[in-house]
């Protein structure tokens, strides 16, 4: 591909390797002036990689790259924002304790004389930037009193401060309600014009018909394909993602009512946000928790396992009261718990594969007269590999060093291991690419058709629908609605997320 003058942003024939990893092979795409372009693929597929390159974090080793037709070389991340190119990561890159004046100036502060900087010129240039940008923000406002979506505000408003032509944003929508993914898209489409450009990085498919011009599929570091939004379908994007037919079947089929009630919730309460939650689990099923950002599901499993104090609430496990003080309590009655956040509450990053799925079972199973049995625990992690189809070249690899998929396999590894019988899944596929997604809802259908009780808590409706035999909708802390599997639509869903009481509408209307 020659170098094409009208386009805005183009890469062609990028290679980058690291130790024993060749991340980019021949990449190539390009963005045109006034367009969002999704860049999709799965995990390790090389997106984000080649956007390190193109905003100076990285160096490439051969290939070329075109800003405006003319040349582009950046050595650093100020450089790539002095010319015209920011990122947006998905964990954002604010200072908590600093104003949002103080985070969009941060290392260009106006300054009276050589040494003071001028904090009333710094708030009315904030003024007068987010006032352009029609985004409803206080300079003053501490970063770390933001939501996460305001935060998100921040970082575009100071990407746009260097006069942006191109933003990438990376899985900007991960931590966002449907309200927020709204206001963020109207955003976008107000920094867009004829002289700029979006390259916007997701794993949530239907987002791609909402926002984006055009899809480039990478894959193993190469480039696959290009195709208009409206002129394709997310089967066909997800097709060239993965190379491979997916199995997107995954359905439950109801537990039956004869089952034995596992884990009783009755009156689960804390000081800060829940009110009055109560469920029976029976052995088997699948139980959904929905909701929208703030409502009390995350806040819920911490409740159950201990890791958040109670200030309310008895919860029973095969039949006899649970006192769940801590998450090691709750590990001892059989409670597994995989966080949202997998690399700070699931997996011991520095470690490998071998420690991370024995760790919770390691005192119990591999360790005679204060010695650890390694052959055991080796092929106890051989046998998790094996049985969840983890990807990695050995047990003896770094859980760092694994995909978010990956990663969360791991951890789910480790509670099956450790004889988990309740498992408690909180978002459970937040940032994994399309392939391993599937493959995570069908392992947990396989789990409960094993007798293993689960509860999915989610922000997604699609994933509550995939897997729910039956879903609780939480709104500002407590039970607004629960629906029976002929009832989890995405309508139901929706309005007893935003605190409707429908119950009798709905039902008459059925």
């Amino acid at each position: 591909m020659d170098r094409d003058p009208t386009l805005l942003l183009q890469v062609e024939g990028v290679h980058k390797s690291f130790p024993g990893v060749k991340a980019l092979d021949g990449m190539r795409f390009d963005l045109r002036h006034g367009e969002v372009l999704g860049l999709v693929g799965e995990n390790g597929a090389g997106k984000s990689t080649l956007m390190k390159l193109l905003t100076g974090i990285y160096v490439r080793e051969s290939g070329d790259f075109w800003l405006d037709g003319e040349p582009l070389v950046v050595d650093t991340p100020r450089e790539a924002e002095e010319k015209g190119l920011s990122i947006i990561h998905q964990e954002l890159n604010l200072v908590p304790h600093l104003t949002v004046a103080e985070n969009i100036w941060l290392g260009r502060e106006p300054l009276r004389g050589r040494t003071f900087t001028k904090p009333s010129e710094q708030v009315r240039r904030t003024e007068d930037l987010l006032a352009r940008l029609e985004l409803d923000l206080d300079p003053k406002a501490l970063i770390r009193n933001l939501t996460v979506a305001k935060q998100q505000m921040v970082e575009i408003a100071k990407a746009l401060s260097f006069d942006a032509k191109v933003i990438i944003m990376d899985e900007p929508t991960s931590a966002l309600n449907e309200a927020e993914v709204a206001q963020l898209h109207l955003l976008i489409r107000r920094f867009v014009t004829d002289k700029t450009g979006v390259v916007y990085i997701t794993h949530r498919m239907q987002e791609l018909k909402l926002i984006t011009d055009r899809v480039t599929v990478i894959r193993d570091g190469k480039y696959i394909a290009t195709s208009d939004t409206a002129n394709t379908t997310l089967d066909e994007v997800i097709s060239h993602m993965v190379g491979r037919a997916i199995d997107i079947s995954a359905q439950p089929v109801n537990v039956r009512d004869d089952r034995d009630v596992v884990m009783s919730v009755r009156n689960l309460s804390t000081k800060t946000l829940l009110h009055d939650v109560s469920f029976d689990l029976k052995r088997g099923e699948i139980l959904g928790f929905a909701g929208l950002l703030g409502a009390g599901r995350t806040e819920t499993a911490r409740a159950i396992i201990g890791a958040d104090p109670r200030t309310a609430g008895e919860i029973t496990v095969n039949g006899h009261p649970a006192d769940l003080a801590n998450p090691a309590q709750a590990a001892s009655q059989g409670i597994g718990y995989l966080s949202e956040d997998r690399k700070a509450y699931g997996l011991m990053l520095g470690l490998d594969v071998t420690h991370n799925v024995t760790i919770s079972s390691i005192r119990d199973k591999f360790t005679r007269g204060g010695f650890e049995n390694r052959k055991a625990m080796k092929q106890a992690a051989e046998d998790g590999v094996d049985l969840l189809r983890i990807k990695t070249p050995s047990v003896n690899q770094l859980a760092r060093n694994l995909s978010g998929g990956n990663q969360q396999k791991v951890i789910l590894g480790k509670w099956l291991e450790a004889g988990a019988e309740v498992l408690l899944f909180d978002n459970p596929t937040q940032g994994i690419d399309v392939g391993t997604k599937f493959e995570i809802y069908h392992l947990i259908l396989d789990l409960a058709q094993q007798g293993k009780a689960i509860i999915v808590f989610s922000a997604e409706y699609p994933e509550i629908y995939k897997v729910a035999d039956s879903c609780i909708v939480m709104f500002k802390g407590k039970e607004n609605a629960v629906l029976t599997r002929d009832k989890i639509t995405e309508r139901n869903v929706m309005f007893y997320s935003t605190g409707a009481n429908l119950q009798g509408a709905l039902d008459a209307s059925e």
